[in-house]
């Protein structure tokens, strides 16, 4: 809890409440809170893609056929601390973060990227430094890595929230398509180890700007390409699956994600279409249209040429001439 003085008198600020929860639960646990929902005469009412949905006066509960829980309203922390962890799911977790992970708070690095299994648009590594008071901003504000977020502008929202944060250095390493295609060949046609030397460049960057002793970096290899490129003394890179659990690592993924955001929105204004994500049936069908209508040739100011998709999509449009 934090103090401030205004007009000679004592103030207690209290620390923010949460008002959004996510988890997933299993079909057992989901069978369980709906019959406590339903005893308890909550008020049931319709979502889509939801298994069900109820609500109180000041929280509302849905689970999605996925399992996916999401606990909304000025009610969730009690909802969570008095009904879902000791009635629901057993594990008491909200608000033990600092006990359950006290590296989440220590001054450290994290590390992520954007864009890897995406024809278009460019590969995007973020690096931010960050601890204490930083950390526990983002875990109030419910900060979760970009894979979870849906929309583009909370993503948005969430980058200009983390780059506003007081004392945290944020860095990205990024390069336009072009930039990028001719970086591939250089590589040796391996996309790991450009990415490993763009992981390097935002993690030097950040540093020089606020060093820590240690960053963790969600791992994409289990070689250590990544720590070869680097030498930065007194700082020690840590490598592991699912790393955006951790909140500076969660950050460092909005930021990607954000950053190549920008990048696909310029990109579509440049091409007339709004460029879709990953490297399916859709995109194909847009990097077909944009080989007929600016040529072969200018596909990889928009594309990552070495895609399979790319190929296809060149070949498909000379075939339609």
């Amino acid at each position: 809890m934090a103090y401030s003085y205004k007009k000679q008198k004592l103030i207690l600020d209290e620390p923010k409440k949460k008002t959004l929860h996510t988890k997933v639960l299993t079909e057992a646990q989901a069978d369980k809170l709906e019959s406590w929902l339903d005893k308890h005469l909550w008020a049931p009412y319709k979502v889509d893609y939801a298994k069900f949905a109820y609500k109180s006066r000041d929280v509302n509960v849905v689970v999605y056929t996925s399992g996916k829980l999401v606990v909304q309203g000025k009610g969730t922390e009690d909802f969570v601390t008095f009904v879902l962890e000791p009635e629901i799911t057993g594990a008491f977790e909200m608000g033990y973060d600092e006990v359950l992970h006290p590296e989440w708070y220590e001054l450290h690095a994290g590390i992520d990227e954007s864009g890897k299994g995406d024809l278009f648009g460019p590969l995007v590594s973020a690096c931010v430094v960050a601890d204490g008071n930083a950390v526990r901003e983002w875990v109030a504000n419910d900060l979760r890595e970009s894979k979870k977020v849906t929309s583009d502008n909370a993503v948005l929202k969430m980058a200009k929230m983390i780059k506003n944060t007081k004392g945290v250095a944020v860095k990205v390493s990024y390069a336009n398509m072009e930039k990028y295609n001719a970086l591939y060949i250089k590589f040796g046609r391996n996309l790991n180890k450009l990415l490993a030397w763009m992981h390097a460049a935002s993690i030097k960057s950040a540093l020089a700007e606020r060093h820590a002793p240690w960053g963790m970096l969600d791992q994409f290899t289990k070689q250590p390409l990544v720590q070869k490129q680097l030498d930065v003394p007194g700082f020690e890179l840590k490598m592991q699956t699912k790393a955006e659990s951790d909140p500076v690592v969660a950050a460092a993924s909005i930021v990607a994600r954000a950053t190549y955001v920008y990048a696909m929105r310029k990109l579509s204004a440049e091409c007339g279409l709004e460029l879709g994500k990953g490297a399916g049936s859709k995109v194909r069908e847009q990097a077909v249209e944009i080989v007929k209508k600016f040529g072969a040739g200018d596909l990889k100011k928009f594309a990552k040429l070495h895609f399979k998709t790319a190929s296809e999509a060149i070949a498909e449009a000379n075939k339609q001439k």
